[in-house]
């Protein structure tokens, strides 16, 4: 695939004002919702064969949240796109004032391998519902869901376009001009993405996970706090960057809470 060649394609394209309308964002949704429906099985398998990850877990932490996702943006989407009225200075008075949400233009997105698909199509899905062209690179540690991934999105290329690969492409797609750039993975590549990000002033989301605290007071279920601490952490064999990564626990019911949680792991 020529990337500079898809770039220059779908920056036309949002030039031409095709993506604007609410009818079109409302096309690209419902096509991936149908295609979501229509590859299921194929999401599925694509998930046990990168990760271990059983069906019923693929479908919970992954594909039932990105069928939710769409519906709620279907459902919000002509609210979303209204223009707000908003004070007006007393200094432009008679003056109106409103604010008028527009998309940027051409967005990258950089997903992680750890949900492979929940986290490319919910930033994709964003992209598109604001009215943006998106090209979604996913990550390389996880090939099959890659390709199902590729197979899934049937939208124009200048819409939307997935690039399979490693490093090399990865590299490549952070060297072409993008108006907004969205990165879910490491703080280490984080850091490498802004600074390619920062020297063309394009705008950044950077989802580079985080430290999460468990609080357990004197007056918690200790039982319903074990089993949804350990859900947590084990979920996705402990690939969540919002899992929990330690405990503070009041002293009085630290040792009845190490019971429980080796009670629940037994």
């Amino acid at each position: 695939m020529d990337l500079s060649h898809v770039t220059a394609r779908q920056r036309a394209y949002f030039r031409s004002g095709a993506t604007l309308p609410l009818p079109a964002r409302r096309r690209a949704l419902e096509a991936l919702l149908r295609g979501l429906a229509d590859r299921e099985d194929a999401l599925l398998a694509a998930l046990e064969a990168d990760l271990g990850k059983p069906p019923m877990e693929g479908y919970m932490t992954e594909l039932g949240l990105v069928r939710e996702e769409l519906r709620f943006h279907l459902k919000h989407l002509a609210r979303w796109t209204r223009p707000l009225r908003v004070p007006t200075p007393l200094a432009h008075f008679p003056a109106r004032s409103t604010v008028r949400p527009e998309p940027y233009g051409s967005v990258l997105i950089l997903s992680p391998w750890n949900y492979p698909v929940q986290l490319s199509l919910m930033p994709l899905i964003g992209a598109l519902s604001a009215g943006n062209c998106a090209v979604l690179k996913p990550s390389a540690y996880a090939p099959a869901c890659s390709r199902a991934l590729a197979e899934l999105i049937g939208l124009p290329l200048e819409l939307a376009a997935v690039v399979e690969g490693g490093r090399a492409e990865n590299q490549a797609l952070l060297d072409l001009p993008f108006d907004y750039i969205f990165f879910t993975g490491s703080p280490s590549v984080g850091r490498f993405v802004m600074e390619r990000a920062a020297a063309r002033l394009t705008p950044v989301t950077l989802e580079l996970g985080g430290k999460s605290p468990v609080i357990v007071a004197r007056d918690a279920d200790l039982s319903l706090a074990a089993r949804r601490i350990l859900f947590g952490k084990l979920l996705n064999a402990g690939q969540t960057c919002v899992a929990p990564d330690y405990v503070l626990a009041q002293r009085g019911v630290l040792p009845e809470l190490i019971r429980l949680l080796q009670k629940e792991l037994a």
